[in-house]
């Protein structure tokens, strides 16, 4: 899957080709592209042991790095710490917890990944809840203006409906009983 990675301090990004890999667990760049292109390292306050996708020992021995991007993706933007380690010839991996998080619909056979279930509070998704959330604010707040204005409407028939009794009650008494059905 083709990526735009950007750096967070200048806002330079980089074009990259991620795996997506439900076998790994975390989201990793590559040490190599990492220094090749001048992401800003920031070290872990504990390191981390890895393995790699077939079980084996990460060579570079433990994570002790991570970088902090924004990841662009067909309209889908977030900001994400990758863990940097040895990835051979990947450069990132977007692993299990990023594919659960964003259940993204793949097309197997043209490797085709679309973003369309992509919950709420990621990326431009947030801007679209947000607009969501206001229009459903405004809505409950017409409905409940409504259903006052329905409340005061019954009060008024209800009104009218006691004059109307009321009305009744005097024509039965001007008129003599033995007229009444």
């Amino acid at each position: 899957m083709n990526i735009e990675i950007e750096k967070v301090d200048n806002h330079k990004r980089v074009s990259v080709k991620a795996l997506l890999d439900s076998r790994a667990t975390g989201m990793f760049a590559d040490k190599k592209f990492v220094k090749k292109n001048g992401f800003k390292l920031e070290k872990l306050e504990r390191p981390v042991r890895i393995r790699n996708i077939d079980g084996t020992g990460n060579k570079w021995g433990l994570v002790t790095h991570e970088i902090e991007v924004n990841m662009y993706y067909q309209g889908h933007v977030e900001r994400m710490k990758l863990d940097v380690c040895d990835l051979g010839r990947m450069e990132v991996i977007l692993g299990i917890l990023w594919l659960v998080a964003h259940n993204p619909e793949i097309n197997w056979e043209t490797g085709e990944v679309k973003m369309t279930r992509c919950p709420m509070l990621y990326g431009k998704n947030r801007k679209k809840k947000e607009k969501q959330e206001l229009g459903k604010r405004k809505k409950e707040q017409e409905e409940e203006e409504e259903d006052i204005r329905c409340a005061a409407d019954k009060k008024k028939d209800w009104r009218k409906e006691k004059e109307i009794e009321i009305d009744h009650r005097k024509i039965e008494r001007m008129v003599p009983k033995k007229f009444h059905k």
